[in-house]
Formats: C-alpha cells, sequence, structure tokens
C-alpha cells in the first residue's frame, strides 16, 4: 500500500481561472434544468446568479490587476508581464462582450421582446474576433480556449438564432450539424481516439518511465469522459427537442455532469493561467503559500506510507523504520557535509603537546 500527499504538489499546477468558470457553468446548468422542469420558481435572473458571479470575478481581477500595473511601473518590467497583461485585457474585452449576450438572453427570456437573432449578435462577434485571437494566442503561446470554441461555432450560433426566430423550419437534428461535425472530430480526430492510442503505445514502450505513462493515460480518460457525456447530452437534447423525449431537463443534462467534473479535477494539473489578474504576478500555489504562510509548513510535508511489513506487523527493519526521501533534503545534507570539510580545512594546526604527570 502507498499512499502520498504533498499539498504544494496538488497545488503548484492548479488553475483557478478554469476551476472558477468549470465550476459556474456546473452550478448555472443544474439551476436551469431546475428551472425548466418547474422544480424552483426563481426568475431567471436568479437562474443566471453563477454567470453574474463568473463575470464579476473577471472584472474586479481586470480592475485590481490594472491599478497596479498603473500603481507601481516597476512591476512592468518582471518578465513577460507585457504579454500577460495584455492578454488579460483582451480576456477582458471577450467577457465584456459575452455579458451583453447573457444580459440579452436573460432579458429576452424573461419578457420575450427581442428577435433571436439581435440576441445572438454580440456572440457572433465574438466568434469573428475569436480568429485573430486565436491567431495572437499562439504567436505569443498563450491559452485560447474561450476564443477557439466560439470561432469554430460561429455557424452554429447563426443556425440557433434563425431555428428560435423561425425563419427556418430544420429539425433541431439539422441545426446541430456543425455541432454534430465539431463532437465527430473531437471523438475520432485529436482528442479521444488520438489520446487513447498515445497512452496504449506509452504503457508497451518500456523505455518510458512511469510518471509519462501514468500523464498520457490520466490524459486520456480526462478527454474520454469530458467528449463523450457532451455527445451523450447532445443526443438527449435533439430528441427531447424533436421528438418531445419524456426525460426530464435535468435528466437530460446530467451526462454534462460527468464533463464538468471532469473539467473542475483536469483544473489541479492544468497550469498555466495569467498572472496579471488580481495583479498576483506569481503562480497561485506561491500566491496561496504568501497570503498563507501557515500553509507553508504543511506544503513542505510529504506523507508516505510505503512500509513493507513483516506477518508481525513491524516492519523488515528495525534498525532504518524510516527513510525521508525528500530530494530537498538530501540536498541540505549535502550541503552541510560540505560546509562541515571546509571548516575542518579551515581549522588552524596545533602542535601537540604533552602534560607529565608529575611523580
Amino acid at each position: 500500500m502507498c499512499m502520498e500527499m504533498n499539498l504544494q504538489t496538488l497545488f503548484q499546477d492548479f488553475n483557478p481561472s478554469k476551476f472558477v468558470v468549470h465550476t459556474c457553468l456546473l452550478v448555472f446548468t443544474v439551476l436551469i434544468a431546475l428551472k425548466l422542469d418547474n422544480y424552483i420558481n426563481w426568475s431567471f435572473w436568479a437562474v443566471f446568479t453563477p454567470i453574474w458571479i463568473w463575470k464579476f470575478l473577471v472584472i474586479l481581477g481586470a480592475t485590481i490587476g490594472t491599478y497596479v500595473w498603473w500603481q507601481y511601473p516597476h512591476f512592468r518590467l518582471e518578465g513577460e508581464a507585457y504579454i500577460h497583461y495584455k492578454a488579460m485585457l483582451i480576456s477582458l474585452a471577450i467577457h465584456l462582450i459575452l455579458l451583453m449576450f447573457e444580459l440579452l438572453v436573460c432579458d429576452q427570456l424573461t419578457t420575450g421582446r427581442h428577435l433571436w437573432i439581435l440576441v445572438f449578435i454580440p456572440l457572433i462577434f465574438i466568434s469573428i474576433v475569436s480568429i485573430a485571437i486565436c491567431i495572437w494566442s499562439v504567436k505569443h503561446d498563450r491559452s485560447y480556449e474561450l476564443e477557439l470554441f466560439c470561432a469554430v461555432n460561429i455557424l452554429q450560433f447563426i443556425f440557433m438564432a434563425l431555428k428560435l426566430d423561425n425563419f427556418i423550419h430544420w429539425s433541431w437534428e439539422v441545426v446541430f450539424v456543425p455541432l454534430w461535425i465539431l463532437m465527430c472530430l473531437s471523438l475520432v480526430g485529436e482528442w479521444v481516439l488520438y489520446s487513447i492510442i498515445f497512452a496504449g503505445i506509452l504503457l508497451r514502450t518500456p523505455e518510458v518511465n512511469l510518471q509519462q505513462r501514468r500523464t498520457s493515460f490520466n490524459t486520456a480518460l480526462a478527454y474520454t469522459f469530458t467528449v463523450i457525456p457532451i455527445l451523450v447530452f447532445q443526443v438527449l437534447l435533439t430528441n427531447k427537442l424533436d421528438d418531445g423525449l419524456s426525460f426530464s431537463h435535468i435528466v437530460v443534462v446530467s451526462p454534462l455532469f460527468v464533463s464538468y467534473a471532469t473539467l473542475i479535477l483536469m483544473s489541479f494539473s492544468s497550469k498555466g493561467g495569467n498572472r496579471w489578474w488580481f495583479g498576483i504576478r506569481k503562480d497561485f500555489c506561491q500566491f496561496l503559500l504568501s497570503v498563507f504562510p501557515l500553509l507553508q509548513e504543511y506544503a513542505n510535508i510529504a506523507y508516505n506510507n510505503n512500509v513493507s511489513r513483516g506477518s508481525t506487523g513491524v516492519p523488515n527493519d528495525p534498525e532504518e523504520p524510516y527513510r525521508d526521501e525528500d530530494p530537498h533534503k538530501k540536498v541540505k545534507d549535502k550541503k552541510s557535509q560540505k560546509n562541515q570539510k571546509k571548516n575542518e580545512i579551515m581549522k588552524p594546526v596545533v602542535p601537540v603537546t604533552c602534560i607529565d604527570m608529575p611523580d
């Protein structure tokens, strides 16, 4: 039995932005399904509360980051600070336009006084702008998941708006054709099938170390539990809209819960993230340890229960019950040994004197 836990390892690759976004989307999906099933009688403005929280955190983080940027000019010289700050402003602009779309959707669901094609105009505009943003992000090695999602779904947004306004009388199965194509490419192409094959090759390659095998296997598993539930949800939703499937909305959206849970877990190993949100200018783990110094004591402790025991329940080697395998401690021990050797060399040589005892 082997159990190892290290708080610093858990949070050093944590991406707080993805965690907040996927958590808010999970709660919003639950609330909108309960609202459509009449389990709750909240207004749509209250149902959209997780979305408002998400956008509020984005605006607050960008505001504080901008204040730090202009208040402390010497911080601009830190590494790629300008690229991080510019990426934060681009993301803020995308979220503000997305907020406009969400406000129009909420008002349309409440009053029904707009055409859906007008409601979708901000989203279509984001999709067009996102193409240029994706090119800029690739050039500067920045993440662009939200922008890529909007860019590849521009045709889907147009079809949905025309269908909701009854300008086209296609079935929802035909309306979702762009999304069907995207999901098939994700399933057969780069994400699921490719990651599974790549993980299988690494598992059968003896030259690859255990850590690489574990990483590739976890990636394939994560992609599988992200894409396949979305595809199942799309099938259930299409049957619900076209054929009046008897399932409730909470059952239809239930596959998305698996995808959201997987994405939330993946946020603990996503790395990346913009360091200028809230002006922290460092990785989230380092910022968390600097704000809460007490966590430094626990973050430097690794628990290892990999002790082999005999039939009597005691360690096989009583002379050596436990070895600390912390590499930092080994380095410190080597440094202390070198310092001891230097101190011994620097000691003055004193001649040996003999004091005879009196008779």
